[in-house]
């Protein structure tokens, strides 16, 4: 094995282009350039002693050499003359584990379920073949798996288990060890529905647990000092609210401080969050509660502070990581977008940089069993390669298929429901413009641009659209409470956790602080001065509850009134029909409300409870399939008619 030295400030006649770097790829192309006196006989470029001939092309030469895992020390040597050569060494320390890649395949019968492990593959390192394959059914599934021996945990490249007698989602990992010992785990998972099992198509279906979710947003330096300390101190108070999932904003090492979308280590925690020992404390005690945790990772750009951008600054075509970035107008910058030039946007043309951010991601699911990642501008990386998502998704759902993957993108774009995600932004066609913007600017305005908002301008939404609907987030400023006050926001929650979709509520919303994200760099107050909390909490409960107001079907209905009512019907699996008026007003309507001939369970009622006040209402019938529904000012109504004696429910 070569010895590496520090390089020679004068350099040698012969000369490896770029500088020690990190690399992402088994392969690499190295160039350089030789001057030893007289026409070359050969160049080659020694990999810890291991030689691969090179191309020449005038004074210029290229190989393409295979890299070990860890450190990689090359040199190159020209013969020229009958003389050698030997240039300074360059360190290239490769990132990518040696290890093989577990992957199962999935059939099923009436009898039972076939699982198949014949697409795993050595490790693209070393090639060492695949010698032990172990299945091992979750603990946690609805009943145990067996095999017609009785068996649970099965050994060889397939396993066969009868079709288990509780329906549910059944889990079950993939160990592989190949002959040099190293091992890879991947996981799937199947549904059995009225005693039959059905295959999961992992590009597009997501886990159950998704469908009901309620997501909360987190900014560790708004909950307390303590970075992820503090936000451990406040997981009993989010888990007596009801949230299942925290998106914690951007986690890695930055320069910057802030929210943290300049990344400058995607391997490393920001240092006045903690340490990773914080981090897995915080995923422990999230997880003991039955919370999951999802990152805000920034896939498009890296901050300019980050050693890649500033060895390209520094080196410019010689850097090993000018490819890493794409170019902008001039060959001496990088792109970006909009007025962020402080960060670099990377470029998916190149494999490597795929790789790095495929590993990426892969690290913090591995490591700390992170449950999911909002992908901060999403759309960026569509622009500059479509292609990447379903690989993306691929991999991550190979390892853990209970991800959430949520793209910072609009949600009127079919384009995310079939290329990588499980759901997306509640957006207009812009940018970063939220349906829900200018819907409450207007007051006599409200429920026609409301229309307009759910009904995305009459055009709809792709039918595995998933919506990512929220009031407040990073990006909206002044809170919803502050702009539009406490009665408007009690009503308009009740809109946000009765629609079909995926909620969200972000950083103290549910005890009415008011901030501004990107300008309250430290603590706010947690004082539920408004009395909000409960109402949230009564909203989140419902919402889990009552089957149809976690679905995805519903029914927008005909509202007519004196003021800004609108409705709509939720639909329930379970064939339960729940009717929501939402009054907009500053004062009480009678709304009138036009219901379909598919609910005669609720346009035949003469009483309802209401589930968020739990009182009795009665209505009167105006027409066939019309009622009239007494709705106070800036309040919602949420209804289940009430059944006579004998009555069936419909």
């Amino acid at each position: 094995m070569e010895r590496c030295q520090p390089r020679s400030p004068n350099g040698a006649p012969l000369a490896l282009d770029g500088a020690d770097a990190e690399v992402w790829t088994w392969e690499k192309e190295i160039t350089g350039v030789w001057k030893c006196r007289g026409e070359a006989e050969r160049v080659v470029v020694a990999v810890n002693g291991h030689e691969t001939p090179a191309e020449l092309r005038g004074r210029r030469f290229r190989a393409v050499v295979r890299l070990d895992e860890g450190q990689n020390c090359l040199v190159a040597r020209c013969r020229a003359r009958g003389r050698e050569c030997v240039s300074d060494s360059l360190v290239l320390e490769q990132r990518l584990k040696n290890r093989p890649t577990a992957r199962i395949d999935v059939s099923v019968t009436d009898e039972g379920v076939l699982l198949d492990a014949a697409a795993s593959t050595p490790s693209e390192g070393s090639g060492a073949p695949i010698i032990r394959y172990t299945w091992y059914p979750s603990k946690s599934n609805p009943a145990p798996l067996t095999d017609e021996g009785g068996r649970r945990r099965l050994h060889g490249r397939k396993a066969a288990f009868r079709v288990p007698p509780q329906n549910g989602e059944y889990r079950v990992s993939l160990h592989v060890i190949d002959a040099a010992g190293r091992r890879d785990r991947a996981t799937t998972y199947f549904v059995v529905r009225e005693n039959r099992p059905h295959a999961v198509d992992i590009s597009t279906d997501h886990p159950a647990w998704v469908e009901r979710a309620v997501v909360y947003g987190v900014v560790p330096h708004n909950f307390g000092p303590n970075g992820f300390r503090s936000v451990i101190e406040r997981l009993d108070s989010l888990s007596d609210l009801g949230v299942d999932v925290l998106w914690l904003s951007p986690l890695n090492k930055t320069s910057r401080g802030g929210h943290g979308y300049g990344v400058d280590d995607y391997f490393a925690v920001r240092r006045d969050y903690g340490t990773k020992r914080d981090l897995r404390a915080l995923v422990r005690e999230a997880h003991n509660r039955g919370i999951r945790l999802a990152m805000d990772f920034v896939a498009n750009h890296t901050s300019v502070h980050h050693p890649y951008v500033r060895d390209v600054q520094a080196r410019g075509s010689a850097s090993l990581y000018r490819s890493f970035y794409e170019r902008g107008e001039k060959s001496t910058d990088h792109s970006y977008y909009f007025k962020w030039t402080q960060l670099a946007n990377l470029n998916y043309s190149n494999p490597e940089v795929q790789r790095w951010m495929l590993e990426a991601f892969s690290y913090w699911v591995r490591e700390f069993d992170i449950d999911g990642f909002r992908v901060d501008a999403a759309w960026g990386v569509r622009l500059r390669s479509p292609d990447f998502w379903p690989m993306w998704r691929r991999e991550l759902k190979r390892i853990k298929p209970d991800l959430l993957l949520l793209a910072e993108a609009s949600a009127r774009d079919p384009y995310w429901f079939t290329h990588g995600f499980d759901a997306a932004y509640d957006w207009t066609d812009d940018l970063g413009c939220s349906s829900m913007a200018e819907v409450f600017e207007r007051p006599q305005e409200i429920t026609s641009r409301l229309h307009a908002a759910l009904t995305n301008e009459g055009r709809g939404f792709h039918e595995d659209a998933l919506i990512f609907r929220f009031l407040d987030n990073n990006d909206t400023g002044a809170r919803f409470i502050t702009r539009y006050g406490v009665e408007m926001e009690r009503v308009a929650a009740a809109m946000l956790l009765t629609l079909p979709g995926l909620p969200c509520i972000y950083t103290g919303q549910e005890s009415g602080a008011e901030f501004e994200p990107y300008r309250t760099p430290g603590p706010i107050c947690w004082e539920d001065r408004y009395g909000l909390r409960e109402h949230y909490k009564r909203l989140i409960a419902l919402r889990k509850a009552v089957p149809a107001l976690h679905s995805r079907c519903w029914d927008i209905v005909g509202v007519r009134s004196d003021g800004q009512a609108y409705g709509y019907v939720r639909h329930g699996s379970d064939g339960q029909q729940v009717l929501v008026v939402l009054n907009f007003s500053a004062c009480d309507v009678d709304a009138e409300v036009t219901l379909a001939s598919e609910s005669p369970s609720l346009a035949n009622a003469d009483r309802f409870t209401d589930l968020l006040t739990e009182g009795e209402i009665s209505v009167s019938r105006v027409a066939t399939g019309s009622i009239r529904i007494p709705v106070p000012a800036q309040t919602a109504r949420i209804l289940v008619p009430i059944q006579t004696e004998g009555e069936e429910h419909v």
